[in-house]
């Protein structure tokens, strides 16, 4: 069973401003702390027979300038990695679809391991898909990071699933709708959205990944 609640407030969100490749860009900032030592944190996120058990297979030329493509997700180039605190790439889901993503990660007080994830585009992009979509975009987005920060949490406690399905039981249904509604307020503070707006950006994005999902609050 999946503690639904502390999961949603086991992670800090937020919208920033950092310059990407292409200059300006915009981010989504997510920072949780896990119950393991930095190693085994730093393994899951880099080793492909681990990653491929809580994220997707991946293939590719894993090193520093290589690239990498995990299946039937995203792609791209290897350009920063720092045992065991840091590592950057490039995150392309399609042409002009260029992105950066960077995971951080850093010793916690207790002996376990705080991660910081942050995914930026250039803001031209985001824009583009706020003018298009609305809010939704952004929401959805984060509501995919969550459910991966999810289920790297299910897997450093031992706990085993097929990343490629478990997103259809009931409950990670409802963990998604409630992820998707945590990112509502964040938005709403970055960018001064409307609550109509937010509404129907919470909206969109529960739709997409938790349709069948009712009910409930983040507290």
């Amino acid at each position: 069973m999946i503690d639904i609640v502390n999961q949603i407030n086991a992670t800090h969100r937020e919208i920033g401003n950092r310059p990407v490749a292409a200059g300006e860009g915009r981010s989504l900032l997510l920072r949780r702390a896990y119950d393991a030592v930095i190693e085994d944190v730093w393994s899951a996120c880099t080793d492909p027979d681990r990653i491929s058990r809580w994220l997707a297979p991946i293939e590719g030329d894993l090193r520093l300038g290589g690239t990498f493509q995990l299946k039937d997700n995203a792609g791209g180039e290897i350009l920063r990695c720092e045992e065991p605190h840091l590592i950057k790439v490039t995150w392309a889901l399609g042409e002009g679809m260029g992105t950066e993503l960077e995971v951080r990660l850093a010793r916690g007080d207790d002996g376990g391991t705080v991660l910081e994830l942050e995914h930026a585009a250039p803001a031209e992009i985001v824009d583009e898909m706020a003018r298009t979509y609305g809010p939704g975009a952004t929401i959805g987005i984060g509501c995919g990071w969550d459910l991966a920060l999810l289920g790297l949490d299910l897997f450093l406690h031992g706990t085993t699933f097929d990343p490629a399905t478990w997103g259809d039981t009931s409950e990670e249904k409802e963990f998604a709708a409630r992820s998707c509604r945590a990112w509502g307020p964040v938005i709403q503070a970055a960018w001064g959205t409307s609550d109509d707006d937010i509404a129907a950006a919470i909206a969109f994005a529960e739709q997409h990944y938790a349709p069948e999902a009712t009910g409930g609050d983040n507290r």
